[in-house]
């Protein structure tokens, strides 16, 4: 009885975070749901959810993907150059 209370491993991550999305959606916009009818706003939560799922999918990969480059690869620290370059301010110009 305890397997049927565990998720299903079959179920992907993507559709899973897109049908918490749709759910929590459905229950916020409950009360337009006469306005608009029930089947229309099914059809803008179900595409709403999907863009929401995609987006944060993509900045939780990026965020694993930077977190395993920066553990790798510590920061240089910024030091003072010791050779000094003239700027176009520091240079005096001749008058023309």
């Amino acid at each position: 009885m305890s397997q049927q209370e565990t998720a299903n491993p079959a179920v992907s991550h993507k559709k899973q975070v897109r049908k918490e999305i749709g759910e929590k959606l459905t229950g916020a916009l409950a009360e337009y749901k006469q306005e608009l009818g029930e089947k229309k706003l099914a059809t803008h939560v179900k595409k709403v959810s999907k863009l929401i799922s995609r987006d944060l999918l993509k900045t939780s990969k990026k965020q694993k993907r930077n977190g395993k480059k920066a553990s790798v690869k510590p920061a240089k620290k910024a030091g003072k150059s010791k050779n000094k370059k003239a700027t176009a301010k520091e240079t005096p110009k001749e008058p023309a």
